[in-house]
């Protein structure tokens, strides 16, 4: 009941995050024809890092949907079950969407969404990348997206990530278990972990994507829509992209809001620790960053470390369409 309360109130606080801009989507709809499906499929998270997508519902009806599934898929599977339609759109990092390109034609990115989710945790002896090498290094599995960015951050320092890391694979649930108990010496966290090894000073923070460069120059996670969904529905598509990038809006300007939402959802117990994420995340740089610029970096770093074969040009070519991304930049002022 407090869930229903609480989205029932949300559309009240638009005006904090642009409610101006909603009110035009009639406008913009009378213009651009009808959807041509008013369903739309999404990936169920667990995850507070992915907010906005946590807070689209009401944004998504108010573009025209009046059929909104979540679909809980392993997160493992989400690439592939994208390119394989079980799902119309979904948010995942920028690496994953890159690897499954590389094997799948199924997939269209279509937005960056935020940056600098992740951060590099590591015992008191490693004080930066370099020092992985030899070390116990945890992940949820080879291919998967930690391993994919501790890859690429091995390779820009000269490590072989396949032959100077041992990877020890487990459950994102039992990874904190194993690093507080000094059973593996460094993981990638993400919130709320990165808030609560924080506040119980575990560990020393080797790489914070929000701030450290090159990683706080690209997008974190992105958004993309299975590519016969783009081909089939373009006005549909826009107006999903519309609701995502509205609710990244909201997260900046109502933080608190979305904060709350995020408890009384049951994504997080802790309303500080959603707080901290938020109003240290960027989920304003959709505006500014070109997610061209993140796909080409970690389509050549990725390749760099032998785990793609595709160029970067042939990933943007095959797996891109950023004409939506473009049109809504305009229509919404960025």
């Amino acid at each position: 009941m407090t869930m229903i309360q609480t989205r029932r109130r949300f559309l009240t606080t638009l005006s904090m995050a642009g409610a101006a801009g909603l009110m035009r989507v009639p406008q913009l709809r009378a213009a651009e024809g009808s959807l041509e499906t008013t369903s739309v499929r999404l990936f169920k998270y667990p995850g507070i890092c992915v907010a906005p997508h946590h807070i689209a519902e009401d944004l998504l009806r108010a573009e025209g949907f009046t059929e909104i599934c979540y679909v809980p898929e392993d997160p493992a599977r989400r690439p592939e079950a994208l390119a394989r339609a079980k799902v119309d759109f979904g948010m995942d990092f920028a690496t994953s969407w890159v690897s499954t390109i590389d094997r799948s034609a199924g997939i269209s990115l279509l937005s960056g969404v935020h940056v600098g989710c992740f951060e590099l945790r590591a015992s008191g002896a490693i004080r930066g990348i370099s020092d992985l090498k030899g070390k116990n290094v945890g992940i949820r599995g080879l291919g998967e997206s930690e391993h994919l960015f501790l890859a690429v951050m091995a390779t820009q320092v000269g490590i072989d990530p396949t032959k100077d890391i041992h990877w020890v694979i487990d459950q994102p649930s039992r990874l904190v278990e194993l690093f507080t108990g000094g059973k593996i010496d460094a993981f990638l966290a993400f919130p709320p972990d990165t808030q609560d090894l924080s506040a119980r000073r575990i560990g020393n923070v080797v790489v914070k994507s929000a701030s450290d460069r090159p990683w706080s120059q690209y997008f974190c996670c992105m958004l993309a829509g299975n590519r016969d969904f783009v081909r089939e529905h373009p006005i549909a598509t826009k107006h999903v992209v519309r609701a995502l990038l509205k609710a990244a809006d909201i997260c900046v300007t109502d933080p608190a809001r979305v904060a709350r939402i995020l408890v009384d959802g049951g994504f997080t117990p802790r309303y500080d620790y959603a707080l901290q994420m938020l109003s240290e995340l960027p989920y304003d740089k959709w505006r500014e960053y070109d997610p061209e610029d993140t796909i080409r970096f970690y389509a050549l770093r990725l390749r760099e470390a032998g785990l793609i074969k595709s160029s970067p040009q042939k990933i943007i070519s095959d797996g891109t369409d950023w004409r939506f991304l473009n049109e809504l930049k305009r229509e919404l002022k960025a």
